[in-house]
């Protein structure tokens, strides 16, 4: 590595024995802003304010864990030969679709013990859960992982990158593709979208099938400039099988639940 060109401290802070590191805080950050957003959302459509409360401090431990879980089971070669290295998740390794299994199948649990409709929670947190997905790959920048493959620094000076985002993709020696900001960008791009689809007054569930089919759309052509993927085969890729399988389901129950007239109520109702 260039000797002047030095990676960003990974570590937030130092207190005693305990480290925190900057991947976790920026994970954080995105699920209180989500939470917060999310909450002012739910009392307006009707819901008690503490219900997404609740539902975060069930959801979020779950996802991590599957997150995590998800990674190990497709990296389980290293991950056999290296089982201390399991818990440590602050190193980054938490696989987006898993988190994403596990906070589905909680939503669906909590909603039906609380009398609640999954697809009205689902279009509540949709906006959320993508922009704790957009803020969340930060925490990657700062890890210097989910990069893709090398390019020149006039490449990324071309993009009009600030200095510190082009330094900190210069790994051993080599500058790479700052996937995680694309990621970053087209995530945050799907907030503003579904915000403005809130007052399109979609169809009930509508609106957490649009954050699946836009989520996904993007990850699929963004995981294919990686150099980090989880691999099926020597030339497949997990995360793109996992992203078309998902739209082709988000459409699939966005025309049958119409069809069949399971999608009645309405965002706004």
């Amino acid at each position: 590595m260039d000797p002047a060109i030095q990676p960003l401290d990974r570590v937030f802070l130092h207190l005693g024995p305990i480290t925190i590191y900057w991947y976790g805080v920026i994970i954080g950050t995105g699920v209180l802003l989500g939470l917060w957003i999310a909450t002012r959302e739910a009392v307006k459509r009707g819901l008690a304010k503490e219900t997404f409360v609740d539902l975060v401090l069930l959801a979020v431990p779950i996802a991590i864990i599957c997150a995590r879980t998800y990674y190990v089971m497709f990296e389980w070669d290293y991950y056999a030969k290296h089982p201390a290295e399991i818990p440590k998740i602050w190193e980054g390794g938490l696989a987006i679709h898993g988190g994403l299994i596990g906070a589905i199948i909680t939503g669906v649990v909590f909603a039906k013990r609380r009398g609640i409709s999954f697809w009205k929670l689902a279009d509540i947190a949709a906006p959320s859960i993508i922009l704790g997905q957009a803020i969340g790959r930060w925490g990657n920048f700062m890890n210097q992982e989910a990069h893709g493959g090398p390019v020149t620094r006039q490449f990324l000076e071309s993009l009009h990158l600030p200095d510190f985002i082009i330094n900190q993709m210069y790994i051993d020696g080599q500058y790479y593709h700052p996937t995680f900001l694309y990621e970053s960008i087209w995530n945050l791009m799907g907030f503003f979208l579904l915000i403005m689809l809130r007052r399109i007054n979609l169809r009930r569930g509508e609106l957490f099938l649009s954050y699946l089919i836009w989520y996904s759309i993007g990850r699929f052509f963004i995981e294919g400039m990686r150099t980090d993927s989880l691999m099926l085969t020597d030339h497949l890729r997990i995360a793109q099988v996992v992203s078309i399988a998902l739209v082709v389901l988000a459409a699939g129950l966005w025309m049958v639940r119409r069809v069949k007239g399971w999608a009645k109520e309405r965002y706004l109702d």
